[in-house]
């Protein structure tokens, strides 16, 4: 495939894992103006991998270098029962059409990309560019619209330690992110992208080392729920699915060693929007997080200006997080 866009995603301050493979990235990408068909055709026009057919709700590509891309209607019971695939010309396969129709009006279209290098990814580019000028539109269709980017990114290590500096990054960062991503209001007001309460991110600035178990216990003593900004059940699952099971019961909990960022808004129906303006938000923490230095001196930080019955000022947060932020080029 040809790239011929002047995009690129900021590089990862640790681009291999502990086995020395590099990273992987996986995005999902949610918007609406599309059916399940136009998508297909738009993705396949530059993939050209091999398509299948799941359901009326559902298709997928198999490219032979990339993996399988994903297409679907995000609602769990029109894709369970699409599969079902009722016989044609009968009363459930007529309602199942009729409902497939109200679906594409009304549900998240999603593009789940498989696993790829951040290289790899800059494939998406061009994908983007097409589904925006064949009529995708992203969080600003409407004001019932909650359409966003999760970003998938590989962890650099699984050990519970290095997992526990990311989660402390995010979580002193997530306050400037709501404002610096300038998240949709329908979005903030859905249970999608909940931040973590305040009380966790004490608990987690005064942590310098922690076991795994101790690491997925406390976790979801407070955020026993997918709807996170970060979203941390799928690493957690991947280690120990009992727990997570147990304690969350939520079957769409995908097990795998990533981590779930699902803050940045879809507004591919701007011009010159790209998948890079996402993933800088994300790479924001990367950096934090493999910085021990200013890590240190925010976990401080944040304990320091707790308030007794108060807490923290978050307007003074996010200020002070802006300006550091802003001296040091990182945004």
């Amino acid at each position: 495939m040809t790239q011929t866009t002047t995009n690129q995603f900021k590089p990862l301050q640790r681009p291999e894992t502990d086995s020395g493979q590099l990273r992987t990235i996986g995005f999902e990408i949610e918007f609406s103006g599309l059916s399940v068909q136009q998508t297909l055709e738009v993705l396949q026009s530059h993939l050209k991998g091999q398509v299948d057919h799941i359901s009326l709700a559902e298709r997928s590509i198999q490219h032979e270098q990339l993996g399988t891309f994903h297409i679907e209607l995000d609602w769990s019971y029109l894709k369970r029962i699409a599969r079902e695939q009722p016989t044609s010309g009968t009363a459930e396969h007529i309602w199942l059409e009729e409902l497939h129709a109200l679906a594409e009006r009304m549900v998240p279209m999603e593009i789940v990309c498989p696993p790829m290098t951040l290289q790899q990814c800059e494939c998406l580019f061009p994908i983007i560019e097409a589904l925006r000028e064949a009529g995708a539109k992203g969080t600003d269709e409407s004001w019932i619209a909650a359409y966003g980017v999760h970003i998938n990114p590989q962890v650099a290590s699984e050990d519970s330690t290095d997992v526990l500096r990311y989660l402390q990054a995010f979580s002193l960062l997530q306050w400037w992110l709501f404002k610096a991503l300038k998240v949709d209001t329908t979005r903030k007001m859905s249970p999608y992208i909940d931040k973590y309460p305040e009380a966790y991110i004490r608990h987690l600035c005064q942590q310098s080392e922690v076991s795994e178990g101790q690491l997925i216990d406390d976790y979801l003593k407070f955020n026993a729920s997918r709807n996170r900004a970060l979203d941390m059940l799928p690493l957690f699952a991947y280690w120990r699915p009992e727990v997570v099971s147990k304690a969350v019961g939520d079957a769409k909990v995908g097990a795998r060693p990533t981590f779930h960022f699902r803050l940045p808004n879809c507004h591919i129906e701007r011009a010159g929007w790209q998948l890079d303006t996402a993933w800088r938000s994300w790479w924001v923490v990367e950096q934090l997080a493999n910085d021990t230095a200013a890590l240190t001196y925010w976990k401080d930080a944040f304990l320091a200006a707790d308030r007794p019955l108060l807490g923290v000022d978050e307007s003074a947060w996010i200020d002070r997080v802006a300006s550091w932020l802003n001296d040091r080029a990182w945004w």
